[in-house]
């Protein structure tokens, strides 16, 4: 009788513990939690394409779940893979948006990068649009020679006797300036010249120092001392006769002698 009481009582013991197992609301409760998790990621096309590895991982954490909520006693199974797939259906939306963020960055970047090439561009472009306005105007002053292209500095530009450029000069000046600033391979010579009203030796240190006058106001403005040579020729060289007044005064002058754009001169008198 005592042997009968005590199987009953194992018999009922076992069902109440197999009982218990069955129901594991915690663990069916975490399943579908993992189930959730997992439908998202595995439907979101950028994350495929970051974290494929992830999304396989979290599968197969929650298909081993999935199994395990079928055996009895195996609740904290249940439990430990279903967290282990939401971790790393966590984990591939992480890393899905570290590689959106730096989709962004490069694309921002690329923009930057473009729009940083359009100014310079823009930039260029007026540049050349200046050096084409500053060369034709240079153009329009100047006479081509055999020397190359020559512009002259009348002697309107210099108080007589004196080396010393005048104010009236400052605008024809600037835009050898900013030719010059243009066109960094080109050089210039600067040739003086005199009328014979004063001795040669005279003429011929006036002649000088009104060129040095005009390379130096370049200088002065930016240009290298290394793209600008200096002469003076005195009262030689007249481009009129030294009869009248106004054949001196044009033969009182500098002229500019500009290179090709390739920095080569022509050849000097």
């Amino acid at each position: 009788m005592s042997r009968l009481i005590r199987g009953v009582g194992a018999v009922l013991l076992a069902g109440a513990v197999l009982g218990g197992c069955a129901t594991h609301p915690n663990s069916e409760q975490a399943l579908q939690q993992a189930g959730g998790d997992f439908q998202k990621v595995k439907e979101d096309a950028n994350v495929l394409r970051f974290a494929p590895k992830d999304v396989i991982r979290a599968g197969e954490s929650l298909a081993r779940a999935d199994r395990l909520s079928t055996y009895w006693g195996s609740g904290a199974d249940v439990e430990h893979y279903a967290y282990l797939s939401r971790r790393y259906s966590a984990i591939a939306r992480e890393h899905t948006e570290q590689g959106l963020n730096a989709e962004r960055g490069a694309r921002l970047e690329l923009e930057r990068q473009r729009l940083q090439l359009a100014l310079r561009e823009s930039k260029l472009s007026s540049v050349q649009q200046q050096g084409k306005w500053l060369e034709e105007q240079i153009t329009s002053l100047a006479t081509q020679t055999d020397r190359g292209l020559v512009m002259t500095l009348g002697d309107v530009l210099f108080d007589t006797g004196d080396a010393e450029l005048k104010n009236s000069a400052n605008r024809t000046v600037l835009k050898i300036v900013q030719f010059l600033q243009l066109n960094p391979k080109r050089v210039v010579r600067i040739e003086g010249y005199a009328d014979n009203t004063g001795g040669e030796q005279e003429n011929l240190r006036l002649s000088r120092d009104r060129a040095q006058s005009v390379a130096d106001v370049l200088v002065d403005l930016g240009i290298d001392e290394k793209r600008i040579q200096v002469e003076g020729y005195g009262d030689q060289y007249p481009v009129e006769a030294n009869a009248s007044e106004r054949g001196r005064a044009q033969n009182r002058r500098v002229e500019i002698v500009f290179s090709d754009a390739k920095g080569q001169l022509g050849a000097a008198r």
